[in-house]
Formats: C-alpha cells, sequence, structure tokens
C-alpha cells in the first residue's frame, strides 16, 4: 500500500512540476483531500506491519550472516552504504527553512490584488527549497522532521501536505544538513522559488530562513522498492 501511495504521488509530483505556479494541484480537490485521509489510517496500519516485517527479515539476515560467510560480507556491504542511503540517522549544523501560507485580513478578506491560490504554500515551492538543498550537496534533508531519501515523493493536497502517506499543515518546515553558506547561496538561485519569492513580496507569503547549530535527520523508515535483485553464491 505505502509503495503504491509514494508511487501515485510521485506520478502527480512530476506532472505537477511542469504547471505553473497558482495552477498545480490548486483546483477543486475536496474529493482527493477526503481520499487522502481516509486512506492515512490504512497506510500506517500497513506501515507498522512492514516495519515489522523488515525486522524479522534482518533478523534472518543476521542469523545466516553468523554461518555464512557471503551473506556476512553483502552485510558488510550494504552498511558500508547505508548512510548515503538515507538509513541511518545524522545530526549536524545546517539551515531551517520555514514556508507558510499569508496571513488573511480581520474578515478573511485576501491581500490587494491576491487570488486565494496566492496566498498559499503551492507543492512547487516545497519542491523548490528541497532542490535548492540537493544542489548544495547537503548530507541530509528533512520535511517536518521525516527523512528524505532521493525517491521520496511529495505532494500537497489543498493546503496540507501528503509525505509518505502522512498529512501535514503549514507552516512547511524544510531542514537540511550541510555547508551553511551554499544552501543560502542555492536557496537564492533556485529557478524554482522565483514565482514563490514575487508572492512572498507581493502577497505576504511565510519564508523564514535560519542557520540552526544542530539538526537532527532520523533514518529513513519509508518504504524501499527493489528493482533489481541477484541471488548470492
Amino acid at each position: 500500500m505505502v509503495p503504491v501511495v509514494m508511487l501515485i504521488a510521485g506520478c502527480v509530483f512530476g506532472i505537477s512540476a511542469s504547471t505553473s505556479r497558482g495552477s498545480d494541484l490548486r483546483s477543486d480537490e475536496s474529493q482527493l483531500r477526503e481520499l487522502v485521509l481516509a486512506r492515512e489510517s490504512a497506510v500506517n496500519r500497513y506501515a507498522a506491519e512492514r516495519n515489522q516485517l523488515d525486522k524479522s527479515v534482518a533478523d534472518l539476515q543476521q542469523g545466516i550472516a553468523g554461518y555464512d560467510v557471503s551473506v556476512a560480507a553483502a552485510q558488510k556491504q550494504a552498511q558500508a552504504l547505508e548512510q548515503s542511503a538515507g538509513l541511518t540517522a545524522l545530526t549536524g549544523s545546517g539551515v531551517e527553512v520555514s514556508l507558510n501560507d499569508a496571513p488573511l485580513g480581520p474578515n478573511g478578506e485576501l491581500p490587494p490584488g491576491a487570488r486565494p491560490d496566492d496566498v498559499v504554500i503551492h507543492q512547487s515551492d516545497v519542491q523548490g527549497v528541497v532542490n535548492a538543498m540537493w544542489a548544495a550537496g547537503v548530507d541530509a534533508v528533512t520535511i517536518m522532521g521525516k527523512r528524505l531519501i532521493n525517491t521520496s515523493a511529495v505532494l500537497c493536497v489543498g493546503n496540507t501536505l501528503l509525505l509518505d502517506g502522512k498529512t501535514y499543515s503549514p507552516p512547511f518546515v524544510i531542514a537540511g544538513i550541510g555547508d551553511q553558506n551554499a544552501i543560502e547561496q542555492h536557496l537564492k538561485d533556485e529557478p524554482g522559488l522565483d514565482l514563490f519569492f514575487e508572492a512572498v513580496d507581493a502577497f505576504g507569503l511565510g519564508y523564514k530562513v535560519v542557520r540552526k547549530s544542530q539538526i537532527s535527520a532520523p533514518a529513513y523508515e519509508g518504504a524501499l522498492g527493489v528493482s533489481v535483485a541477484t541471488p548470492i553464491g
């Protein structure tokens, strides 16, 4: 179930990246929102089952490695790659970025000249920040405290964020562990954020960049797809 949700999210994410800001996934989304919320509990249940199965597999592998040299060698190779794959927790200095919807007037009125789509954070805005961080060569990226890997899919449904089958409301917090100067420069230079910065100035969208001496990025806990596998020995 989780891989299916991620696949769907990834497909929509790719399509929306090519659309202009203000039109991606911002039409009538009430039915999609209801579907996502209804399925979230099921995703959580399946994720718990998957985690238990992962643990059982790991225990079996560990047991076999005790007497099978080839399995032990393969495990050692895999462990050496875990950090770069995002499967181990990391802590270090970096930059934290917060994105938030624009404030409305006392009676809920929009800023002058704004449309409803202009005052909310879009999927492309979150993606732009993530792209800038990867381009800066960060060691790890998190959204709302959840670790991302290169296959992670993020989807905005209305003004909520769908990540690994769970929904989050703004402000959206994206953090990167790495060179702070490089991250800040890439945020300024990221083409995918040009329209967002215009909306920040024109309509008051929330954008906050803070240097952090310590950011914690947990190990990635989502599903891992295997496309190629060969037997050992």
